[in-house]
């Protein structure tokens, strides 16, 4: 495996209008971080600068037009566009709105290439970059597209992992979408997931019911009783710890979730409200499922605070820290598959543990 600092991780930078860069510039600010890994941003070195500027930030920054350029242990901007762009902090404006899809697709492509080793993303806004080029509801999907896998959002926050059986899906049309194939691919995606990226050996998992009650046996809605209760014995048999459906009101409050290491709601926000609830703005989203490694924070744009250098970069930190502990779980877990001896002793090691 790479040497920590010659990790490289690609940052795209999200709405320049919104507070990303200045998460992603306050980040490193912190020395240490350049201890950890290599960033490279993809945008223009000249707009970053403004940005920096705007803020009063010294952080140097090493402008590059090729990959193959880049510094070791120093914050490269790519230069992914060369024209200006009008900055006007806090501002919709789709114009800002198709740069911020310039770095992710540029970034995007670099990771497919192997030239980045994990992306991370700054927060975009949904509606500034639907374009006829790019209608997708946001990263995760474009991703899921682009990549190898399937791709899953996975909010984590220390041993808080909240998955979603449905994501950007409108509430009218959640339950068209529990089918049994997803039911499937989402629990096994969690489960191995869990093994290979969070170093979990006999991960216990939690499905929450899509009705009040998960369906009060049928008489709140049927599909707890006829589409998620067996798909989850079906799995149970098969020797995935998999457990539910749970009634999703009481679960979180009565601190049920300490007893799995990942719960995996029905809908967007059945799952985001208790997680941002729980992780106090430190969260982290994390596309599970995907041959590739790519993180974000759990925060959108904040137009309201852009430009006034008030953002707190925890949850874009915490972010990069994520991605570069499942670069290196990857990297363990396939050591230890070419070495059956090295899993069992790490199973032997784990029931000790407990």
């Amino acid at each position: 495996m790479k040497k920590a600092e010659n990790i490289i991780v690609g940052i795209a930078v999200g709405d320049l209008n919104g507070i990303g860069c200045e998460v992603i510039l306050k980040t490193f600010e912190d020395t240490r971080m350049l201890e950890l890994c290599t960033p490279v941003l993809f945008a223009n070195v000249k707009v970053i600068s403004f940005i920096k500027k705007s803020m009063q930030s010294e952080l140097p920054l090493h402008g590059i037009d090729r990959l193959d350029q880049l510094i070791v242990g120093k914050v490269n901007v790519l230069n992914v566009w060369k024209e200006s762009v009008d900055i006007q902090f806090g501002q919709l404006n789709d114009q800002v709105g198709s740069y911020a899809i310039k770095s992710f697709v540029a970034a995007t492509e670099a990771l497919k290439n192997d030239a980045i080793d994990a992306l991370v993303t700054a927060p975009i806004n949904k509606y500034s970059i639907q374009s006829e080029g790019f209608s997708f509801p946001g990263h995760t999907d474009y991703l899921d597209q682009q990549l190898e896998g399937n791709a899953l959002m996975l909010m984590v926050h220390d041993r808080l992992r909240v998955g979603l059986l449905t994501d950007h899906v409108p509430v009218n049309e959640v339950s068209q979408h529990v089918t049994r194939e997803r039911v499937q691919q989402k629990i096994r995606t969690v489960y191995e997931t869990l093994k290979q990226d969070f170093r979990i050996n006999r991960p216990k998992i939690a499905v929450l019911g899509l009705n009040p009650h998960a369906g009060d046996n049928g008489v709140i809605g049927k599909e707890d009783q006829e589409i998620l209760k067996p798909e989850i014995q079906k799995l149970f048999d098969q020797g995935i710890l998999v457990f539910g459906p749970y009634s999703a009101d009481g679960f979180f409050g009565s601190g049920q979730h300490e007893k799995f290491d990942a719960v995996i709601a029905s809908y967007h926000d059945q799952g985001l409200i208790p997680f941002k609830t729980l992780s106090f703005g430190s969260g982290v989203n994390y596309t599970a499922g995907l041959h590739k490694i790519r993180t974000s924070p759990d925060h959108g744009t904040a137009f309201e605070i852009a430009g006034k250098n008030q953002a707190d970069a925890t949850s874009f930190k915490e972010a990069v820290y994520l991605a570069l502990d499942i670069y290196k779980a990857r990297h363990e877990y396939k050591e230890w598959s070419k070495n059956p001896l090295k899993i069992k002793e790490k199973q032997l090691e784990s029931k000790k543990g407990h």
